[in-house]
């Protein structure tokens, strides 16, 4: 997305359904649910919350639900890790509404037998090609736009736009379509608070997606649409509906949650300046740096299960049917997991315990993609922009928001080439 290249009144356009996920989920406005969760966290591992906490799920969740939080570390493990006694499967009725049936809201053996078919995609190999052929282009091309001018907006010019390119690359989208990708990607995960656009936008990528699959069927390329066009499940072919679910589910979980990741991590860094000197100067850091970064701050920090019986979770009682907020901003920020949990540090020794990709049987399918691009991210930054840092000029980065967290702007000077 060249935002610097548009008009005023067609950026506004574009950019419409952004800023309406922003303000609808406390972007500018949620500085950090830390002190919340914490609070939480004292009156116990797993806690009871006020009726209206259910918001819309209480509808789909058959009426007026006990409603959980999950806020311990070990908690949120718990729960995550037994797909038996925590369903996913009320997804169905709200993400699924417009995303179709995908993993997402898949309990087992059915979730297993679709996520083992569609993780062939991201083997090894993929990554490699995909670094060579996507990332590193994508990063490239977008430092070139700005790295004469010694100075730019990491968040708009960077971090926003680059995920997207890879998501459409992987798949197969045309260039042409990036833009109508990323929108539509944005709308679909607003169906909580603007269900006719969401219904919109599932229809117009499922019409993209349709457009490209005969395509592939026709004639495989080297890409994620012509491997789900031709995988097989239980001897019998991925139907149409399966593959669009799945590059529905796809769409926001690219492009979303890694330029949020990757933003943060920048602010950690930035706003350390001793550790961002010390990451440049010994790079065996970057692994660690990356977990931290996704500990301390995650970018997407709950999920939803049901408990499928009366259950006990950490010696309190779940009631059947008990609506369960799983806290994965909270867990990360257990202090009995992690001292110090609000110091960003990126030789913490237990930092690669974070739970940001979540855990268990539906842990991240694509935090190894998520991983690369912000290694590669960081690499390429180090290499192109010497003495980067924060513009002194402009207004410090603030990572916000309640579900999804990411700064609004990241605001940096750097010596020109």
């Amino acid at each position: 997305r060249t935002w610097h290249t548009m008009t005023p009144m067609r950026e506004a356009a574009e950019h419409a359904p952004f800023e309406a996920l922003s303000r609808a989920q406390g972007d500018g406005i949620i500085a950090t649910p830390y002190p919340e969760l914490a609070a939480s966290r004292a009156r116990g591992p797993i806690v009871e919350l006020p009726p209206e906490s259910a918001g819309p799920l209480a509808a789909f969740a058959g009426g007026s639900p006990t409603v959980m939080q999950a806020v311990s570390y070990d908690a949120v493990q718990e729960v995550l890790r037994d797909g038996r006694r925590f369903s996913s499967s009320l997804y169905g009725k709200t993400m699924g509404l417009v995303m179709g049936r995908s993993i997402l809201e898949m309990d087992e053996p059915e979730h297993g037998r679709h996520r083992g078919l569609i993780q062939q995609a991201f083997q090894k190999r993929a990554l490699e090609r995909w670094e060579r052929d996507l990332v590193r282009p994508a990063i490239d091309a977008r430092i070139d736009a700005f790295v004469a001018r010694g100075r730019a907006d990491l968040v708009r010019e960077l971090t926003f736009p680059f995920p997207v390119e890879v998501i459409c690359g992987m798949i197969g989208v045309p260039e042409e379509s990036h833009d109508d990708f990323h929108r539509w990607a944005v709308e679909l995960i607003s169906i909580q608070f603007d269900i006719e656009r969401g219904f919109a936008a599932s229809q117009k990528l499922r019409d993209l997606f349709a457009a490209l699959l005969v395509e592939r069927r026709g004639t495989p390329r080297d890409d994620l649409l012509s491997i789900l066009a031709h995988a097989e499940l239980d001897g019998t072919r991925l139907d149409d509906e399966s593959i669009f679910a799945f590059l529905r589910l796809l769409a926001p979980a690219g492009a979303e949650t890694t330029y949020r990741s990757s933003s943060n991590l920048l602010v950690g860094l930035l706003t350390h300046t001793e550790q961002l000197d010390a990451l440049r100067a010994d790079r065996s850091l970057m692994e660690n740096a990356i977990d931290e970064g996704l500990r301390w701050e995650c970018p997407l920090t709950g999920i939803t299960r049901t408990a499928t019986g009366d259950t006990v979770v950490c010696g309190v009682a779940v009631p059947k049917d008990a609506v369960i907020h799983v806290s994965l901003g909270a867990a990360n920020h257990d202090d009995a997991k992690f001292p110090d949990p609000e110091r960003f540090d990126i030789r913490r020794a237990n930092a690669k315990q974070h739970l940001a990709f979540a855990f268990g049987p539906h842990r991240c399918l694509g935090q190894h993609l998520a991983i690369l691009e912000t290694r590669v991210l960081l690499e390429q930054l180090f290499a192109r922009l010497p003495n980067l840092r924060l513009d002194p000029d402009a207004e410090a980065p603030a990572i916000t928001g309640a579900m999804f967290r990411s700064p609004a702007a990241l605001p940096v000077v750097f010596d020109a080439a």
